[in-house]
């Protein structure tokens, strides 16, 4: 009996012991975790935690902290990211709706003086304050627009829509501009009627933003396309560009963004983005890409006939 006594006696020794060398570890795994986390809150660096003695169930408390470490890292850097274009944006508009209308203030100077000014000139000096102000019009007009999109305040209201027929009538709307660039754009349209369901309204505005980019930025070989593949339609603009690398197409639809860096162009950087906007945001495909300096933009579409 006593040596069953003594035996039992040493095993909870030895237990206790053991239990007393876990427990110690445990307490220098926290006490190393602890100090790690210290020095992590304290500092901005990509350190992770690690394991002291790989005890117990540590290993995955550590593993699963770091997987969060890390999302939060990520989410921190996009959002300084972020932050950095929200600071550039708005840098940029400033500068694009100062410039005109600096521009402008400068000729209504020169017309209240008056003196030593013809009537030509005078005329001359009235169409280009016009212009300005047509041009600060038009970039508030697409921030506006941006702005309530993006926000989800304005609501699309589908209808069906002759593709072909809104396509052409947008086309001829511009037929002037590219006379004045001397140059005539390419048109093949599908005969096949192309009925869409989409809201009118976003519809004109996304074809007329297309358009305006490839004047804006295309040096030629314009060409603007309607084609239908069983029930499906592929509208296409495509223009030559001298300004695009293959580097700007991941951010060719992002807000503000424009390839012309010293923003002499007058645009804000907003017609592709509210394309793709609008065209997401009624069901539709939109894609670019970039192939021997030719730069398009294709929107695909479910026919309804």
């Amino acid at each position: 009996m006593t040596i069953i006594l003594a035996a039992a006696v040493i095993i909870l020794l030895m237990v206790a012991a053991g239990l007393a060398i876990r427990l110690s570890l445990y307490r220098k795994q926290i006490l190393h975790m602890k100090e790690e986390l210290m020095m992590i809150q304290k500092e901005d660096t990509n350190y992770r935690l690690s394991s002291y003695c790989h005890i117990g169930g540590t290993e995955e408390v550590i593993r699963l902290f770091n997987a969060k470490l890390t999302e939060v890292q990520q989410k921190a850097a996009e959002l300084g990211r972020e932050n950095r274009i929200y600071r550039e944006s708005i840098t940029s508009i400033s500068h694009d709706i100062r410039t005109p209308l600096t521009s402008a203030k400068g000729y209504m100077q020169m017309l209240s003086v008056g003196e030593g000014i013809t009537e030509e000139k005078r005329k001359s000096y009235i169409t280009t304050v016009e212009r300005r102000i047509d041009a600060v019009t038009d970039m508030l007009n697409q921030l506006f627009e941006y702005a309530r999109v993006e926000a989800g305040e304005m609501e699309f209201i589908p209808e069906r829509i002759n593709l072909g027929n809104l396509f052409a009538d947008t086309i001829a709307l511009f037929y002037d501009d590219f006379v004045k660039k001397g140059c005539e754009p390419e048109i093949v349209l599908t005969e096949t009627p192309c009925l869409i369901l989409a809201d009118s309204h976003a519809m004109s505005r996304i074809v007329e933003n297309l358009i305006k980019n490839a004047l804006v930025h295309g040096v030629g070989d314009y060409r603007f396309s309607l084609r239908r593949q069983g029930n499906s339609a592929y509208l296409s603009v495509s223009n030559r560009t001298s300004s695009i690398e293959q580097s700007d197409m991941e951010r060719i639809f992002d807000r503000f963004y424009t390839t012309d860096t010293s923003r002499t162009k007058k645009t804000m950087g907003l017609g592709l983005a509210i394309v793709k906007q609008f065209a997401e945001r009624m069901g539709q495909t939109v894609s670019a890409s970039l192939d021997n300096g030719i730069f398009s933009v294709e929107i695909a579409f479910t026919c309804v006939d």
